[in-house]
C-alpha cells in the first residue's frame, strides 16, 4: 500500500473510516480498502472461481491511489447500509401524494450517502388551478423549499452534506421565478439548480424571437416569452451566484442509450450524470498523474509519456469493479434496484489532469493539452467498452440492451448502458493526493474544510521544480501561500508561470475547450466549473454559455470569483 499524505489521513478519519458508537475511529486506511475490495469481490462468486484474485486486484488498485470509487462505496461497502452509488434521479409527479412520496424516497437516498436530482418540470405552475380544492397551485419553487428543508434535517449522519439538483425546463411557465430563486443567498443551500435548455430555445435566443411556454398539467401552450430576456435572466443570476447552470437537454437525450424507457429529465447534483427517473449510477476515477513515466520535473530524465499499457489494465479492472458493485449493492428503493440492474450504468472517469499536465510539461492553456485530453479520454472510452463487451460475453448484456441504441446500431453486446463519466472528485483527490477531476489548479495553496476537519493544501510540484530550476526562495513560498498564484512574482520564468496557471487566471474559453475535449469521448457528461475573475462581465457569461453549446458540451456551470456567495464556490461540488 502506498503511504498516504497527512491530508489524506485526516479526510479518511473524518469521513470514511469506520467508527464505534463513541465516534472513535476503529479502522485503518488499509483495512478500509480491504473492507471495500472484499465486499465488492463477493460478486465474483456468481461468475465462477476467482473471488480472492479479484479482491487482491481491487485492493491493489485502490490502495495505490490509481483508482478510487465514489464516496458511498468507500463509506458503505461491508456495512449494514451497503449502498454504493453516488448518483440518483427521482421523478416528481404533479400531485401532493407524488411530491411527498418522492421526498420520502429522497430522504432514504440522502441518508445512505447518495445525491439526488429532481425534474420539477411536471409540476403545474404557480396560480394554476387545483381541481380537488378549487384553490391555486403554489408552483415548483415552493416545493423545492420543502425539499431543501428536509435535506437540512437529514444531514446524512454527518458523513456527507446533503446534495440535490433541481431542474426545470426552459419552457415551464415558472421558469423566471426558478432562475431567480437562488439570488437570495440564504435560499436553497442544499440545492444546485439547472435549467434544461432546448435546441429550440437556443435558436430563439440567436434569432431574437419569442418561444412558447407549455403548461405541464394540460400539455397546452401557456403563452410566450422573449427568449433573449429569459437568457439574460439566466446570465444575470449565474453571474451573481453561480446558479443556475445550464443542461442542454436535447443533446443529453440524443445520447440516451435506452430511449424506449423514457426521456432523461434531470442529473445528479453536479450535473455529470444524466439519468432516467429512478436510475442510479456508480462512479469511479483514475488518477492520470500516476500513469506518467518520466517527468518534466527531472531535466535529466527520459521524455515524459503516458504508460498506456498500465492504464489499459487498470481501466479493465476498474470497469469490472464498478460492474461488480451493482451486483452487491443494497438499494434504498425497489424501483431504483430494478432500473439500475436493468441498465447497469457505470461511470469511469479521471482525476489528476492538472498534475499530469505539469509532469508532462504541458500548460493547461494549450492546444497540446486539449489534444492530449481527447486522446486519453478516447482511449479510456474505447477500452471501457471493450471490457464491458467482454463481461457481457460471460455475464450477459444489460437486460435492457434489446431496443437500446447499441442494439439498433448492430453493435456488440455490452454489460453496461454507459461506462464513462467525468466527476468532480472533491475529497477523493485529497485521498489520492492529486488535482481534482479535470480542473486546473484552483490555487497553488489554499485551505479548506472537510466536515469539521481543516486542511491546508499546497502544490506538491511547484517548490520541487523551483529548487531544481534555481528560482526558489522564502519570498516565493510566502507569496504562494498567501496569494495562491505565481502572478506578480518576477523571478519565476514565464514558462513555469504558464505551467502553473490557476483557474481564475485562465480565460473561460480555456475551461470550455477542456470540457469539450473530454465530453467528445464521454458517454454521460463532464463535471467542470468555468471559473471567471471577479471583473468578468455579464457578457462573458453569455458568451461562455453559447460557446459551451457550440462546442458540444452537455451543460455548463460558471462561477465568478467574489460573487454574491462570497468566500465559497456557489454550487455544491463535494458530492463524488
Amino acid at each position: 500500500m502506498v503511504p498516504l499524505t497527512g491530508n489524506a489521513i485526516k479526510v479518511l478519519r473524518s469521513r470514511y473510516l469506520l467508527k464505534d458508537d463513541e465516534g472513535r475511529v476503529v479502522e485503518t486506511p488499509e483495512e478500509m480498502f480491504r473492507r471495500v475490495s472484499g465486499f465488492v469481490a463477493e460478486a465474483e462468486k456468481g461468475y465462477g472461481k476467482g473471488r480472492a484474485l479479484w479482491e487482491d486486484r481491487f485492493f491493489e488498485i485502490m490502495s495505490s491511489g490509481r483508482f478510487l470509487p465514489n464516496s458511498p462505496t468507500l463509506m458503505n461497502a461491508g456495512k449494514d447500509i451497503g449502498q454504493l452509488a453516488a448518483c440518483f434521479v427521482l421523478p416528481v409527479e404533479d400531485s401532493m401524494l407524488g411530491i411527498f412520496n418522492t421526498l420520502r424516497d429522497a430522504a432514504l437516498i440522502l441518508q445512505s450517502g447518495g445525491g439526488t436530482g429532481f425534474a420539477f418540470s411536471h409540476l403545474r405552475p404557480r396560480e394554476d388551478i387545483v381541481h380537488s380544492t378549487g384553490g391555486m397551485a403554489s408552483g415548483p419553487v415552493s416545493f423545492m423549499k420543502i425539499y431543501n428543508t428536509a435535506t437540512d434535517v437529514i444531514k446524512q449522519g454527518g458523513a456527507r452534506r446533503g446534495a440535490n439538483m433541481g431542474m426545470l425546463r426552459v419552457d415551464h411557465p415558472d421558469i423566471v421565478e426558478f432562475i431567480r430563486s437562488k439570488k437570495d443567498v440564504d435560499e436553497f443551500l442544499n440545492f444546485n439548480i439547472s435549467v434544461a435548455v432546448t435546441d429550440g430555445f437556443i435558436r430563439a435566443v440567436k434569432n431574437g424571437s419569442r418561444y412558447s411556454m407549455k403548461n405541464p398539467r394540460t400539455g397546452q401552450k401557456a403563452g410566450t416569452l422573449d427568449a433573449k430576456a429569459v437568457f439574460n435572466e439566466l446570465v444575470d443570476s449565474a453571474w451573481l451566484t453561480g446558479d443556475p447552470g445550464i443542461v442542454f437537454i436535447d443533446r443529453v437525450n440524443r445520447d440516451n442509450p435506452t430511449p424506449g424507457l423514457g426521456e432523461i429529465e434531470s442529473t445528479n447534483p453536479c450535473g455529470e450524470q444524466p439519468l432516467l427517473p429512478y436510475e442510479a449510477c456508480i462512479l469511479g476515477s483514475l488518477d492520470l498523474s500516476k500513469y506518467v513515466k518520466g517527468s518534466f520535473l527531472d531535466s535529466e530524465g527520459e521524455e515524459p509519456y503516458i504508460d498506456h499499457d498500465s492504464l489499459e489494465r487498470d481501466i479493465c479492472t476498474a470497469i469490472r469493479f464498478l460492474d461488480d458493485c451493482i451486483d452487491v449493492n443494497k438499494y434504498p428503493l425497489k424501483e431504483i434496484e430494478e432500473m439500475h440492474r436493468g441498465n447497469r450504468k457505470i461511470g469511469l472517469g479521471v482525476m489528476g489532469l492538472a498534475d499530469m499536465l505539469v509532469l508532462m510539461g504541458v500548460p493547461y492553456r494549450s492546444l497540446e493539452a486539449t489534444a492530449l485530453a481527447r486522446k486519453i479520454m478516447q482511449f479510456i472510452n474505447r477500452v471501457s467498452k471493450r471490457e464491458s463487451s467482454f463481461l457481457a460475453g460471460s455475464r450477459g448484456p444489460f437486460p435492457n440492451f434489446s431496443g437500446s441504441i447499441y442494439d439498433k446500431r448492430g453493435m456488440p453486446l455490452l454489460r453496461n448502458a454507459t461506462t464513462t463519466t467525468v466527476a468532480p472528485t472533491g475529497t477523493l483527490s485529497l485521498i489520492a493526493d492529486c488535482s481534482s477531476g479535470i480542473e486546473p489548479y484552483f490555487a497553488l495553496a489554499y485551505k479548506r474544510a472537510v466536515l469539521e476537519t481543516k486542511i491546508t493544501v499546497s502544490n506538491k510540484y511547484l517548490f520541487t521544480l523551483a529548487r531544481k530550476k534555481g528560482f526558489y526562495s522564502k519570498g516565493l513560498r510566502q507569496h504562494v501561500m498567501e496569494h495562491g498564484t505565481l502572478k506578480g512574482v518576477k523571478k519565476v520564468p514565464e514558462k513555469i508561470k504558464r505551467l502553473f496557471m490557476t483557474a481564475h487566471e485562465l480565460h473561460y474559453k480555456d475551461h470550455i475547450e477542456m470540457q469539450a475535449a473530454f465530453q467528445k469521448y464521454t458517454d454521460n457528461a463532464v463535471s467542470k466549473t468555468v471559473n471567471m475573475p471577479h471583473s468578468s462581465k455579464r457578457g462573458d457569461v453569455a458568451r461562455a454559455f453559447m460557446l459551451a453549446y457550440e462546442k458540444g458540451c452537455k451543460g455548463i456551470t460558471v462561477f465568478r470569483s467574489g460573487g454574491a456567495r462570497k468566500g465559497a464556490i456557489a454550487r455544491i461540488a463535494d458530492t463524488d
